[in-house]
């Protein structure tokens, strides 16, 4: 019978963060196998930037480049490399026992010595009405990917909750917003006491209280969103060249099944300043452990980290 192989690094998961994992892994022969995933959480391969247009802040684009252009060349470069990459949805893991067993969605099941967790965490949505028209033509989870860009420049925006991270978006879009509105469903804010103090001195913010947005509206870009008042029911156009919400990450740890050690939100912990998880030889890279930052850059450093992390302990 034939003895059953063992890989040494299985990397789950196909954003920035996977991508360098499996090009510095592959570059230290380690021969890691990669799976990319189908359609997991509802989106493809190469993770959320897929759902971007323009990224104009990695570095080595001068004059921007398509998100899907970008993961598309992150992937070649991972195979060139050495990378094998499947396909696959992985639905769960065995961390009990070594080498640890990663299964697919079609239940083939693979053993590895190292595992590098990459999954991501999915942008909660609203699911007002046209929200898929206007995705990444007016409306955004990420202020400070898409703040920035031309069509926001001295307009009206809108971002929605009532949390730190609405807040922070909503100040970071004073940038280069005319006016920012911060709709929240409630008649009080959930923010700390420090970023409500930010949000009361800044004039360019105006709070709606006890609203929420129900329809997108415009040509081909957004031009309107219609906001409906809770207690009255009324609803009120208003113009608006943005979108943006503010209401939280999904981390997609479910396949993991409480295994390894996650923080209240569901994001993976990892030891400060490396990728190391509370299972020795598994390691977290990406938004997956990051509910801070969750930048394309960001990820795709962490990636690194984790792949030498894994040599380091494949090696001791």
């Amino acid at each position: 019978m034939a003895e059953e192989k063992v890989e040494n690094v299985v990397i789950v998961g196909s954003g920035p963060a996977g991508h360098t994992a499996a090009i510095y892994a592959a570059r230290a022969l380690l021969e890691p196998l990669m799976f990319e995933g189908f359609m997991a959480g509802g989106i493809a391969a190469g993770g959320q930037l897929t759902t971007t247009t323009e990224i104009e802040n990695f570095p080595g684009f001068p004059d921007g480049i398509g998100g899907i252009d970008l993961m598309s060349r992150m992937r070649d470069q991972a195979e060139r490399c050495g990378a094998r990459i499947m396909t696959e949805t992985i639905a769960s893991v065995d961390l009990s026992s070594r080498p640890f067993a990663v299964t697919t969605k079609g239940g083939e099941t693979f053993r590895t010595k190292t595992l590098i967790v990459a999954t991501g965490a999915i942008a909660r949505r609203l699911g007002v009405e046209n929200e898929e028209k206007f995705w990444q033509r007016g409306i955004s989870a990420c202020a400070v990917c898409d703040g920035a860009l031309p069509i926001f420049r001295n307009k009206r925006l809108v971002v929605v909750g009532g949390g730190d991270s609405a807040i922070e978006e909503a100040v970071h879009l004073t940038n280069f917003a005319s006016e920012v509105l911060l709709v929240h469903r409630r008649d009080s804010f959930r923010a700390s006491g420090a970023m409500q103090n930010r949000l009361k001195q800044n004039p360019k913010i105006k709070p709606v209280m006890n609203s929420t947005v129900v329809r997108a509206e415009g040509d081909k870009l957004l031009e309107r969103v219609v906001l409906k008042d809770v207690l009255t029911d009324a609803e009120t156009a208003v113009e608006a060249a943005g979108l943006f919400y503010g209401i939280g990450h999904k981390p997609n740890t479910d396949f993991l099944a409480g295994q390894l050690e996650l923080n209240e939100a569901g994001y993976v912990i990892t030891k400060p300043g490396t990728s190391v998880t509370s299972v020795a030889g598994v390691f977290a890279a990406g938004d997956v452990q990051d509910p801070k930052y969750r930048q394309a850059i960001v990820a795709a450093g962490s990636g690194a980290k984790a792949a030498l992390d894994a040599e380091r302990f494949l090696r001791e």
